[in-house]
């Protein structure tokens, strides 16, 4: 796990070599002050030496401003690192999160994999500013104040035997209860950003079923929960500075009284005594912080393996980067394909189909018939269990998956836009796209009166989600989208649902007459989509019941039959 986060330092590890080493050099002049002040106090004030005292004022002087700069610049060179170190970080679970398939974003969860790149991220950084900073100013601080003290008053280093492992308990106990609070508190950010996500993604219906109140309870359990975990290990901690100060105090009344026998008996200056009160603050304060350190670094390891899980995890589908990048023609051959979403599960059941390239296909079927599932196999969307599916004559593992999908367009049932301009949005088909291409490929999907009929025509706004076009607008954009990549095989997931009728059948005599080449699979629950495709493949409980022309079926499939006069009696097919 170390290992694989460290690597990610990368191009930061000059700063994050250099920063301890600044912090050495900015404890080395912190504890050498009381020393100096010491040597004031005993040698120059005593003996009334103003030159003396102002010589050694001068050095005061110059090692508070090398600690100073020590500090500022190991902050710098700390900040440096860890916020490169947290952007690597990001950047490859991004990568790496681009490489999923639909099944490992299924595994992880959406939620979950934005808190490993949010929260998560945030709490590795800052502990390894802490690491590289901290981890290695504290314990140096810790050693050499001991030796000063030792140096200065060795009788009075006894105090310290005793103070340390008293101090040394403390931190102990309080940050073993500590430690379960603030570990649960992150991974409630999990559920927090579930709610959050889910209720602003689905805030359309929320507000259409009047559900506010129960997704405002939902946040508010979310985040109270969060709260009570953090309030639980924040009292605790702030039991830390009131009993240090109680061991600190403890320590300057022994150190008082032993230091005070020593100077009347001649073995203590007064300035040395005056040093130790500062050495012991020092002493203290540093395994304090030592103890935070140690706390944080525990409860950032759950960060560090959730991470580490992401980055670690081999995407469960091979893009095979040398594999083939030509696809023939947009033939499609299923060949005894079973499949699931789990090892379990069955969505999909010895599926054999036979699709010849510039064939009109509908599938039809009852809900959970397995229709979705079917289609995603050919663009290696998942991976079938068994079996294979062939595109242009190859098993689609074969292909360069960018290849691949480069030559199956898929406008999937949730349509989506990105904020921009309609002519940005339909550029994701093909960056390179002229204007021409752009009014073709709208004019095949009926979107070209809408948008031509907008003040600003293809630069129109587009907001996030594409939520000022109505659902049959974003649909249709979605289908100029997908054949500007000019595939070979184009296929519309229940694309046309939020359509007019009329609509529906232009786009399809659009698809028939202006792109004879291309192979075009439709799934529907609207029978009027697909009754004039060239076969229509009617799928029930994951299996292919039938498959033939709307006439063949209407003659010999009950279940197609029914559902057309069911459809026919209610209107649905009237053009």
């Amino acid at each position: 796990m170390l290992k694989t986060l460290l690597s990610r330092v990368r191009e930061y590890k000059k700063f994050a070599f250099i920063t301890p080493l600044l912090m050495i050099g900015e404890v080395a002049m912190e504890v050498l002050i009381p020393t100096l002040m010491a040597i004031i106090v005993d040698t120059g004030v005593s003996a009334g030496d103003m030159d003396y005292v102002f010589r050694i004022g001068i050095v005061i002087i110059a090692a508070a401003f090398l600690s100073l700069s020590f500090g500022v610049a190991g902050a710098w060179t700390a900040s440096k690192a860890s916020a490169g170190f947290a952007t690597n970080i990001r950047n490859d679970l991004y990568s790496k999160i681009m490489d999923f398939s639909f099944a490992d974003v299924d595994k992880f969860s959406t939620s979950s994999l934005i808190t490993r790149m949010t929260t998560d991220v945030q709490n590795v950084q800052q502990s390894f500013q802490m690491m590289i900073r901290i981890c290695f100013r504290s314990p140096i601080m810790f050693i050499f104040a001991i030796i000063m003290v030792y140096h200065n008053g060795g009788a009075l280093s006894l105090v310290f035997a005793v103070a340390i492992p008293i101090v040394a308990v403390l931190i102990f106990l309080i940050f073993r209860r500590t430690y379960t609070s603030f570990t649960n508190a992150f991974r409630g950010y999990d559920a927090f950003n579930r709610v959050v996500q889910e209720n602003l993604n689905g805030i359309r219906t929320v507000k259409a079923y009047v559900r506010e109140d129960e997704q405002l309870s939902k946040f508010e359990e979310a985040s109270e929960t969060i709260r009570s975990n953090f309030k639980k290990g924040q009292t605790i901690m702030a039991l830390m500075n009131p009993l240090m100060m109680t061991v600190t105090y403890c320590c300057m009344i022994a150190i008082s009284y032993i230091g005070a026998r020593l100077i009347n008996i001649g073995h203590m200056e007064t300035g040395e005594l005056m040093s130790i009160y500062t050495y012991t603050g020092q002493i203290l304060s540093s395994l304090v912080m030592t103890g935070m350190v140690i706390v944080m670094l525990s409860i950032a390891h759950a960060s560090m393996v959730r991470i580490a899980e992401v980055l670690n995890t081999k995407p469960s589908m091979d893009v095979n980067e040398n594999g083939e990048t030509v696809v023939e023609d947009g033939s499609v051959v299923f060949d005894h394909v079973s499949f699931g979403y789990g090892k379990n599960s069955k969505v999909l059941n010895d599926i054999n189909l036979d699709i010849k390239s510039g064939q009109m296909i509908g599938i039809i079927g009852n809900t959970g018939s397995g229709k979705t599932s079917l289609i995603s196999l050919i663009a290696r969307l998942y991976d079938a269990q068994s079996g294979s599916v062939k595109v242009g004559g190859k098993d689609v593992r074969e292909y360069n998956l960018e290849a691949l999908r480069n030559e199956v367009s898929v406008v999937l049932q949730k349509n989506t836009l990105f904020s921009g301009t309609v002519a940005e949005n339909l550029r994701w088909g093909n960056p390179d796209a002229t204007d021409a291409e752009i009014k073709a490929a709208c004019d095949i999907a009926s979107a070209s009166p809408f948008v031509e009929a907008m003040k600003d025509g293809y630069n129109s706004h587009v907001e996030q989600g594409g939520t000022n076009f109505s659902g049959g607008q974003r649909q249709r954009l979605c289908i100029a989208r997908a054949l500007l990549k000019k595939p070979k095989i184009l296929i519309m997931d229940d694309s046309t649902s939020a359509v007019d009728t009329a609509t529906d059948m232009q786009i399809r005599k659009a698809l028939r007459e202006d792109v004879k080449d291309l192979t075009k699979i439709i799934i529907s629950q609207r029978l009027s989509s697909v009754m004039d495709a060239d076969q229509i493949i009617v799928m029930n409980n994951g299996s292919v019941q039938d498959v033939g022309t709307h006439s063949e079926l209407l003659e010999r499939n009950a279940d197609y039959r029914d559902l057309y006069e069911t459809q026919t009696r209610g209107g649905n097919l009237d053009d």
